[in-house]
């Protein structure tokens, strides 16, 4: 029979070993840490432009990655156009008004152009507007939209005498706008450099019509 004094020992070290074997059994365990949300991967070109080719009363240089399209919904003009993206399902909605030189009908234009940015008002964070005056002398508005809105850039330019274009930005996809976020940037500086290029035009021989005089 053993001795008390060497029961005692043994149940000491048994004790001990246990000690040092319990952290290593929860060591061994793989840490958890929860996945960031993970968005799909954008790739944007380098930005590169071409001249309108279609015979309207304006021309400009767009993207070489974007198609121009005619607008086919039920209440098109003749001179609305879109300029697609198709690698991101993006939309600029061009319409085209002339205005005879008849005051009333700019005045009357700039006020819908401006109800159509404000009906985005409801769930638009805020709406910056800013004016930008163009190399060939027109006088540019544009609008960014912050928040989930259908368009989250618009504009319009003019001569305020001759020729009034408005433009909005869509996405054909019910991405989030905080995902689409370098799509938006990047197709605002398109607008912007198609604005700084924007000249208007005579339809019968396509020749440019020149500066507008302020």
């Amino acid at each position: 029979m053993l001795s008390p004094k060497i029961k005692l020992s043994d149940l000491r070290l048994n004790r001990l070993f246990c000690l040092f074997l319990v952290p290593f059994l929860f060591a061994c365990e793989p840490e958890y840490t929860p996945k960031p949300k993970g968005y799909n991967r954008i790739d944007l070109m380098p930005a590169k432009y071409r001249p309108l080719q279609e015979k309207h009363p304006y021309k400009f240089e767009y993207s070489a990655y974007a198609k121009i399209l005619r607008d086919s919904s039920r209440l098109s003009e003749p001179h609305w156009i879109n300029i697609y993206y198709p690698a991101h399902k993006a939309n600029v909605q061009l319409t085209y008004k002339a205005l005879n030189n008849n005051p009333k009908t700019f005045n009357s234009l700039v006020e819908d152009a401006r109800k159509l940015t404000s009906k985005h008002q409801i769930k638009a964070y805020s709406i910056d507007e800013a004016q930008i005056r163009t190399p060939n002398g027109n006088t540019a508005f544009v609008f960014e939209l912050s928040g989930e809105v259908p368009s989250q850039f618009q504009f319009y330019v003019s001569d305020s005498t001759n020729h009034f274009l408005r433009g909005a930005l869509y996405f054909r996809t019910a991405t989030a706008n905080d995902s689409l976020a370098p799509v938006i940037e990047y197709v605002k500086k398109d607008v912007v450099h198609l604005l700084n290029t924007l000249e208007w035009t005579d339809v019968k021989t396509g020749k440019t019509l020149g500066k507008t005089k302020r």
